[in-house]
C-alpha cells in the first residue's frame, strides 16, 4: 500500500451492510453487545487526501450529492477531521492536509458511511505518511480507530467479518459468494442512538452461519433464519422503513429483504446482476424521491474502479 510522500492518495469509502444483526444483551454502561455478519458494497464516497504545507491543521472540502447533510456541521465535529487529528498525534505529524471527501452516500442511514469515510482517511494517511505496510492489519490504527467509533475498526479492515461485542471484536467471515443486491434509503436521517432507545423486547443470541454457503440462493436462505433486532425500533422511530422492506421484498426476484443496521437503509439480494438492476430501475421509477442503488456486496476489499 506504500506510495511516495506528497502523493495524493484517493480511496473508496464503501457502504458496510449488516446481513444480520443480533442484539446479545447490554453492558453495565449502557453499550450494547452484537453479533452479526457484515459485507461491503462495491459503492460508497470517496476521499482524497494530500499534503497542505503551511497550513494550520486538516482542511476538509465536501462535495458529491449528500453533501449539503454534512456542510452545516462544525468541521472539528466531522469524523473525517478527528480522525486525521488523532493519528497526527498518534504519529506525531503535522497535520497539514487537505482532504476532499466526495459524499454519495446517504448520512446516519446505517450503512456506515460516516465510519468507512474515517477508516479511509486512517488508511490515506498512513499511505501518504508511509507509516505502515499493512495498515489495515495494524494494531495501533485499529485501536485509534475503535477510539473513534464502534464501526471504524471493521471498515479498516474492510472485508466481510462477524462483528461482535461493540464492535471491537472482529472474526473473519467464512467464503461468502457475490450478492447482486439493491440498497434503498427513503430519504429519513436516523441516528442510532434512537433506534437502541427505542429497542424492546427479549435479547437473542449469536447466530454465526454453521457452513460456507455455496450460492447466494444457500446464502439468503441462511440469513432469512436470522433477522435484524433493530427494525421494530427502526419502523417505531421512521415508519415509511416498513414500506421500504415491503416494496423490496415484492421486487421481482428478491431472495431476501432486511434493515441494515439502525436504518433507515434497507437492502435486498438477489440471483443475478440483471435482477438487481430491473428491480432498482422499478423501485426508483415508483419512489423517485428515494435513494436506489444496485450494488455488489463483496467479501473482500473494495477498490476504486
Amino acid at each position: 500500500m506504500a506510495t511516495e510522500t506528497g502523493v495524493p492518495v484517493r480511496l473508496l469509502a464503501p457502504a458496510k451492510i449488516n446481513l444480520y444483526l443480533h442484539v446479545l444483551g447490554r453492558r453495565g454502561d449502557g453499550y450494547h453487545e452484537l453479533d452479526s455478519l457484515v459485507m461491503f458494497a462495491d459503492l460508497g464516497d470517496t476521499l482524497t487526501v494530500s499534503l497542505a504545507p503551511g497550513q494550520d491543521g486538516p482542511s476538509l472540502t465536501l462535495d458529491g450529492p449528500f453533501a449539503a447533510a454534512l456542510a452545516g456541521e462544525p468541521p472539528a465535529g466531522n469524523l473525517v477531521v478527528r480522525a486525521a487529528l488523532a493519528l497526527a498525534a498518534l504519529a506525531q505529524r503535522p497535520p497539514a492536509v487537505a482532504m476532499t471527501l466526495t459524499k454519495r452516500l446517504p448520512v446516519a442511514s446505517g450503512i456506515g458511511g460516516g465510519s468507512a469515510d474515517a477508516a479511509a482517511c486512517l488508511l490515506a494517511l498512513s499511505q501518504l505518511w508511509q507509516l505502515w505496510p499493512a495498515p489495515a492489519e495494524e494494531p495501533a490504527l485499529l485501536g485509534l480507530g475503535a477510539r473513534l467509533g464502534a464501526d471504524v475498526p471493521v471498515c479498516l479492515a474492510g472485508r466481510a467479518a462477524y462483528f461482535g461485542g461493540i464492535g471491537d471484536r472482529l472474526d473473519p467471515a467464512p467464503s461468502l459468494p457475490d450478492c447482486p443486491a439493491v440498497l434503498v434509503n427513503p430519504g429519513v436521517p436516523l441516528p442510532t442512538p434512537t433506534v437502541f432507545r427505542a429497542r424492546r423486547g427479549p435479547f437473542s443470541g449469536p447466530a454465526r452461519l454453521p457452513a460456507p454457503p455455496p450460492t447466494v440462493g444457500a446464502f439468503a436462505a441462511e440469513l432469512a433464519q436470522r433477522h435484524n433486532d433493530l427494525t421494530d425500533a427502526a419502523i417505531s422511530a421512521a415508519p415509511v422503513i416498513a414500506e421500504v422492506l415491503a416494496d423490496l421484498a415484492a421486487s421481482p426476484g428478491a431472495l431476501l429483504a432486511r434493515l441494515s443496521g439502525s436504518g433507515a437503509t434497507c437492502f435486498a439480494l438477489y440471483p443475478n446482476h440483471d435482477t438487481a438492476e430491473r428491480a432498482a430501475a422499478g423501485l426508483a421509477a415508483t419512489h423517485p424521491d428515494w435513494w436506489v442503488q444496485p450494488c455488489r456486496l463483496v467479501s473482500d476489499r473494495c477498490d476504486l474502479p
